[in-house]
């Protein structure tokens, strides 16, 4: 009698353990009662799509075709402070896309750093964007472009890495440099990030559970924030943000979840594995930095710059980590990657 309860015990559990560890399906944009598809797409080779946006001079006229990879909880649709006249006199065509399970980009359920890349790739043939290309990254979304320099360098013309996030276990960092960087963090993101890292199995059930802070960003609070992103914050409030209310629309673990799984996961290459992809200065490659950045601790990207000679560090001394955002900067990081 004893022996069939235990069984049935144990299977319960596992059950249980089972739905909770288990991310919901996602709802891909155009599917039955999926949300409706309202953005230009494009088709990958896989079966996926891409939406995308453009902004500036026309690509069949422009001298500089730039590609703009947006960060966590963001999509294409992100407000950039640098005006249409800016980006027609430096005769830029821009164009932004919605990463995968973003906004109206179908999930990719093997996203990498090297899927985001090879997307990219895609994105610039089908649009028919030609042989070269440059590539801006934010945040998060700045492992895309790292992921860019690593396996399509031949394609690049130039990458700036705004305040690009930085993983706690790249190989190339010193472990006491890695190890007081992630306790400058609160204790729940690090956290959050050593789950992402040690047990992505676990990583759904860890943002969804109610009993333990996760991740500050999704819980609101402003501890983690600098004084200079609160007053960005502040402005950005007064503007109404459009396409906002689509970025998770076809679910959070798609979207959110698992862009922090390939972030802090572990990586195919360490950074300090990339060659220079311009040996000749027919291009540039710039991180710029925040010194006030609370999310990405500055003595990392510092000592990564130091580490690969051939990238234009660019340290601003009074922003943090919202300094896109800063239209003097903003447009510093456009003229520095296209006069370069």
């Amino acid at each position: 009698m004893i022996a069939p309860i235990v069984v049935g015990v144990v299977a319960g559990f596992v059950g249980c353990a089972y739905l909770v560890l288990r991310p919901p399906p996602p709802k891909v944009c155009g599917s039955p009662g999926g949300p409706p598809v309202t953005s230009p797409r494009i088709k990958l080779s896989d079966g996926r799509h891409l939406a995308y946006k453009e902004r500036g001079t026309a690509k069949e006229e422009a001298k500089y075709k730039i590609i703009i990879s947006h960060g966590f909880d963001d999509s294409k649709d992100f407000n950039l402070p640098i005006s249409e006249e800016l980006l027609k006199e430096l005769q830029i065509y821009l164009l932004s896309f919605d990463r995968a399970g973003y906004g109206e980009s179908d999930p990719n359920p093997k996203r990498s750093v090297k899927s985001e890349a090879i997307d990219i790739q895609e994105l610039a043939d089908k649009l028919q964007l030609g042989p070269k290309f440059s590539v801006i990254g934010i945040s998060l979304g700045a492992y895309a472009v790292y992921g860019c320099l690593k396996y399509i360098p031949h394609r690049l013309s130039g990458a700036a890495l705004v305040v690009p996030v930085v993983n706690y276990w790249w190989p190339c960092f010193p472990t006491k440099l890695a190890r007081e960087s992630l306790k400058k963090l609160l204790f729940q993101d690090q956290r959050t990030f050593r789950i992402a890292h040690y047990a992505p199995w676990l990583f759904h059930w860890w943002l969804t559970q109610k009993w333990f802070p996760s991740l500050s960003s999704l819980e609101g609070k402003m501890d983690a924030l600098s004084r200079q992103d609160i007053e960005i914050i502040k402005q950005l409030s007064e503007a109404p943000r459009d396409g906002q209310e689509k970025v998770r629309q076809q679910g959070v673990h798609e979207s959110l979840y698992r862009d922090i799984l390939v972030s802090y996961g572990k990586w195919e290459f360490d950074p300090t594995d990339i060659s220079n992809p311009f040996p000749n200065n027919e291009g540039s490659v710039h991180i710029w930095q925040g010194y006030h950045d609370k999310f990405i601790p500055f003595e990392l990207n510092r000592y990564l710059s130091q580490q690969l000679p051939w990238i234009h560090y660019h340290e601003a001394p009074d922003a943090g980590h919202l300094l896109i955002y800063n239209a003097s900067l903003c447009e510093a990081i456009f003229k520095e990657l296209v006069s370069t």
